[in-house]
């Protein structure tokens, strides 16, 4: 799993059956201290949502056929899906409400 910011929306009208219903959002994977990851091979992609996350919150991604299993249809075809959003982070003494 990884942390990540929503920083949009996808809005398609042409997509696979499968995703149709789907609310596609765009995310950028952070660390935990928030910062946006420069070098990350996929700092910017697109997930599916289904807890309903919300353009700048922070959220839980989760990737690969975990993502599948999360959505519940193994066929439909993603890799990525925000499974949770993050409402604190603590590490060590730092503790961050966000």
């Amino acid at each position: 799993m990884h942390l990540a910011k929503v920083v949009g929306t996808i809005v398609s009208t042409q997509k696979d059956p499968h995703l149709v219903g789907c609310k596609l959002m765009i995310i950028k994977k952070i660390n935990e201290d928030s910062q946006f990851e420069k070098y990350s091979s996929q700092s910017t992609a697109i997930a599916v949502d289904t807890v309903g996350a919300g353009i700048g919150e922070t959220v839980i991604v989760t990737t690969g056929s975990t993502a599948r299993f999360v959505y519940g249809d193994k066929a439909t075809p993603l890799d990525m899906t925000i499974v949770g959003i993050v409402d604190e982070i603590q590490t060590s003494d730092v503790k961050k409400t966000l």
